[in-house]
C-alpha cells in the first residue's frame, strides 16, 4: 500500500498523460484542464486505497470516469450545445461558415482555424488517423500498428476522411 508521500512520484508524472486523455475525451481544452483537476483530487483522496501496480492505468480510469460523467452530466441539460473553441472562433469571424469572402480567408490563419474545426468535426476513428498520417507523418503501416487496424483498413478510413474534409471545406477559398 503506497504512503502518502508516494502520490508525487507515482502519479503526477502522469499529469501529460491524463490531459491528454481528457482532451481527447471532451474536445475542450479549458473543460479537460476542469476534468484533470477533479480527477487528481479523486485519486489524492483515494490513494490511500491504491493498492500498488501501474499508476498510470489507475489514474487514466479515474480521468477516463471523471470525463464521462461530465459528458452524462451535459448531454442531460436540454438546449444547451457545446461547440468547440475554433468553431466559434471561426464563427465570430463573420456570423457564418459559408459564403466568406474569399480574401478575408486568404489570411492563413483564419484558413488554418477552418481545417482545424473540419478536423475535429470528422467522427473519432476518421479523426485519428488524420492526425497520425498528416499532422503527425506517419506512414500506413505505422498508422496501422498505433491504431491497430490493418493497412487496407487505414487506407479506407483516410480516403473517407479526406472526403468529408473535402466535402466541408469545398466553399474555402473561392
Amino acid at each position: 500500500m503506497a504512503g502518502p508521500n508516494d502520490f508525487d512520484t507515482l502519479v503526477l508524472p502522469h499529469l501529460d498523460a491524463a490531459y491528454n486523455l481528457a482532451r481527447w475525451l471532451v474536445r475542450d481544452d479549458h473543460v479537460a484542464e476542469d476534468m484533470v483537476q477533479d480527477a487528481f483530487i479523486k485519486a489524492f483522496r483515494y490513494f490511500a486505497g491504491f493498492r500498488g501496480g501501474p499508476a498510470r492505468p489507475w489514474l487514466l480510469g479515474i480521468v477516463r470516469n471523471t470525463c464521462f460523467t461530465w459528458l452524462e452530466e451535459q448531454r442531460s441539460r436540454p438546449g444547451q450545445v457545446a461547440l468547440d473553441d475554433a468553431l466559434l472562433d471561426t464563427l465570430a469571424d463573420d456570423g457564418s461558415q459559408h459564403g466568406a469572402d474569399p480574401s478575408v480567408l486568404a489570411d492563413g490563419r483564419q484558413l488554418g482555424t477552418l481545417v482545424d474545426a473540419a478536423i475535429r468535426a470528422l467522427a473519432p476513428p476518421f479523426r485519428e488517423v488524420v492526425v497520425l498520417r498528416e499532422i503527425e507523418g506517419l506512414d500506413y503501416a505505422e498508422i496501422a500498428q498505433v491504431a491497430g487496424i490493418p493497412i487496407g483498413t487505414v487506407m479506407s478510413r483516410l480516403s473517407r476522411a479526406r472526403a468529408h474534409l473535402r466535402g466541408a471545406l469545398a466553399g474555402v477559398g473561392g
